[in-house]
């Protein structure tokens, strides 16, 4: 159904789409960028991140059937299917394979930029593409694609809302990184004692620090096995986490929720020991080893054989142990094989000097705080992405018209 006042059109009908030049460019270590289906992303054109560059006489070759201005858009017709990027720069760039371009004629291209982003018209770029994002889709489909649009003043004020929204997630991204590389040199100083805390009279730790290993902190242990036939239970007495559950919303730190739960029974059974709570649990083994992942158990809990723990030692306050095992990348310890694991012997004898847990615990406290600040701010940049999808639900569609002064 076409709001009140909206046209449909073919995309044809209101922007001029133009291929790129179908051959393998040569390329050269520096020059101009070549922009790629794996280069573009939603936003304004990327001409950093792409590493083929060709020279100004094969620019010139590839580019002398259009010209390109600010405010066309970039369309990827390969891998990410239908993704596009609008270009803020006269920078010259080369369009590589499986790249259009499109160039509004009577439209304004902010909007057809936020059109293209839509569900429906998403849906059936998919649909077109054969049903996958990582297919292709036709040139002679992509002009034939039917949109909806409002009058010219109304396109515009839908794309200055919208693009308000882009804004105000452009600066929480940038915010957020901000503090994500602020927490990397927080752990990169406080971890390794370059810089001291005060204790708690106000006096800076002054200490030497334990040389030792990692095992003197934590003892290391695998999992168990689970047997099929005792898993799917949504209660129980003891949750029996697997790997994926670090996945679950909550679970980003510590293991709030568990998919499978057992009896204090079955595990006997299965003899299934849980490990303590304020343990440390991440995968040992396979693609999710080297995802970094750890988190910290809130209740004795039994972890499955793909899994270890570190269960904290005397010597070891939890929240400072949970920050060095993030700090360190276990691809170092991976074994040679086809599937990628650790054993607790490498990670144990690993090498390290670290403070008396007074001094940890102030660590911790800093490093948990700048935490806190990161998950704040990861939690309002999903909460304006998803109210920004909900406007452009009702904005894209007609369903919430705005006003044109």
């Amino acid at each position: 159904m076409v709001p009140n006042g909206w046209k449909k059109e073919s995309l044809s009908d209101v922007t001029t789409v133009i291929d790129c030049k179908h051959r393998t460019p040569i390329y050269v270590e520096a020059g101009i960028p070549l922009v790629s289906p794996g280069t573009i992303k939603w936003g304004a054109l990327d001409l950093v991140s792409p590493v083929k560059r060709v020279s100004k006489d094969e620019y010139e070759s590839l580019m002398d059937h259009c010209t390109i201005d600010t405010g066309d858009l970039v369309m990827s017709r390969n891998q990410s299917v239908g993704i596009a990027s609008y270009v803020e720069t006269d920078e010259p760039f080369v369009l590589g394979q499986d790249t259009v371009l499109i160039k509004p004629k009577k439209v304004d291209s902010k909007f057809v930029f936020y059109k293209l982003q839509s569900e429906v018209v998403q849906r059936s770029i998919i649909k077109l593409a054969g049903g996958s994002t990582f297919s292709r889709i036709n040139l002679a489909d992509i002009r034939k694609l039917k949109l909806n649009f409002p009058p010219l003043p109304e396109q515009k004020k839908i794309a200055q809302i919208l693009s308000t929204w882009d804004k105000a997630i452009t600066t929480t991204e940038q915010l957020l990184s901000n503090s994500q590389q602020q927490k990397k040199a927080l752990m990169q100083q406080l971890l390794t004692g370059k810089k001291r805390l005060l204790d708690k009279n106000g006096v800076r730790f002054s200490g030497e620090w334990i040389h030792g290993r990692l095992g003197d902190l934590c003892a290391f242990k695998g999992g168990s096995a689970f047997k099929e036939v005792y898993q799917g239970q949504s209660m129980g007495e003891l949750p029996f986490i697997k790997v994926s559950d670090m996945n679950l919303p909550g679970n980003e730190r510590s293991i709030e929720y568990s998919n499978n739960w057992v009896s204090f029974e079955t595990a006997k059974l299965m003899k299934a020991k849980p490990f303590p709570e304020s343990s440390i649990v991440f995968a040992k083994v396979g693609a999710a080893l080297l995802l970094n992942r750890r988190r910290i158990l809130s209740r004795p809990t039994i972890i499955d054989n793909n899994m270890m723990a570190a269960v904290p030692s005397n010597a070891a306050d939890t929240e400072f142990l949970y920050q060095l095992l993030m700090a360190i990348d276990f691809a170092r310890f991976v074994q040679e094989g086809a599937v990628p694991s650790i054993n607790q012997g490498d990670l144990s004898s690993f090498k390290l000097s670290y403070p008396v847990v007074e001094e940890q615990q102030k660590i911790a406290a800093v490093l948990s705080t700048a935490d806190q600040e990161i998950s704040a701010l990861q939690q309002k940049l999903e909460t304006l992405k998803q109210e920004k999808k909900s406007l452009m639900q009702q904005l894209l569609t007609g369903k919430r018209r705005v006003l044109v002064s």
